[in-house]
């Protein structure tokens, strides 16, 4: 767990002049997400409008074009367009997603979602579990959902700004037993030995330290984490539950699917590991395509550095 001296607390600083328009705005934010969901979804789906349009969002725009053209390359471009439009749609609505998550009260994340395969998680907890989170959109929501169900504890990265450090930590702490830095390995192998479900999130670029250069969709040599071996080799009796919290098209809110857990009983070599962690992080990705996180460049770190960028 986190240790007392990183736990982010209230200090009387954060009242300074300084962070008065944060305050502002959030207290802005807290009150229109006492708004209906069917109201706050035309409201996030506007604001995803509103940001397809911005010069920021168009930058995005391109990286989220250039992702599914190069992991999809079977589709045809008037078909991955469509995935953009819903995808950047999605981002606005993921802003009010985590507003959600942080400050919605359990009965009311209740009223909206619905979860299946939690079994999975109950029945494997003595060799602890690695929770596969992926990176949707929703992903903050997922977590709250997923914690009313069973507990576990939470990975994260510490944000610069101190007072959005501590509404970030007290809203991701609400449903979880506990934060670890995303960086703390040792917390994490430590956490598995007890018996606990961590949030492990493979599938982003971390950069070229600590990865293996394995297939991803259609890409041959994305840079993939090697932490899921060392973890898996540390905690081998750990199961691997991959999980997919979606927005239901519908508008009647969430359903999150957790997967059957897959164990290791024979560790491969880091390069296999990681090529088997893609598999399963494509295939919850691929049950929505449309609100998982191609905003981020995905392909950025190259097999050598002279090569040239994917983007």
């Amino acid at each position: 767990m986190a240790k007392a001296s990183q736990i982010p607390h209230f200090k009387a600083t954060f009242l300074h002049p300084k962070y008065w328009p944060f305050w502002i705005g959030l207290a802005f934010f807290r009150l229109l997400l006492l708004l209906p969901y069917p109201f706050l979804l035309k409201i996030g789906t506007g604001l995803g409008w509103i940001f397809s349009k911005l010069s920021i969002g168009k930058k995005r725009a391109k990286i989220v074009r250039r992702n599914l053209e190069l992991c999809f390359p079977q589709k045809s471009e008037s078909e991955r367009e469509a995935i953009l439009q819903k995808n950047l749609y999605s981002v606005g609505m993921g802003i009010i997603e985590t507003g959600m998550a942080w400050f919605w009260s359990d009965n009311r994340i209740k009223k909206w979602s619905t979860a299946s395969g939690i079994q999975h998680i109950k029945n494997h907890l003595d060799g602890g579990i690695i929770l596969v989170g992926v990176h949707f959109l929703t992903l903050e929501l997922g977590a709250r959902i997923i914690g009313l169900h069973q507990p576990g504890i939470g990975v994260y990265r510490p944000n610069d700004n101190p007072v959005f450090d501590w509404i970030q930590y007290k809203g991701r702490i609400r449903s979880n037993k506990a934060l670890l830095d995303r960086k703390d390995l040792r917390g994490m192998i430590r956490a598995l030995r007890e018996g606990n479900m961590i949030w492990y999130a493979p599938d982003h670029d971390y950069g070229r330290k600590n990865a293996v250069f394995v297939p991803f969709f259609a890409v041959p040599d994305a840079a993939t984490t090697t932490g899921s071996y060392y973890l898996l080799k540390s905690v081998p009796n750990a199961h691997v539950v991959p999980f997919a919290p979606l927005r239901n098209n519908d508008g009647s809110g969430y359903h999150l699917s957790v997967s059957e857990p897959t164990a290791f009983p024979v560790l491969p070599d880091q390069k296999q590991l990681a090529i088997e962690m893609n598999q399963l992080v494509e295939q919850e990705i691929l049950k929505g395509v449309d609100q998982y996180m191609w905003l981020h460049r995905r392909f950025k770190t190259r097999p050598n550095e002279d090569d040239p960028s994917r983007y």
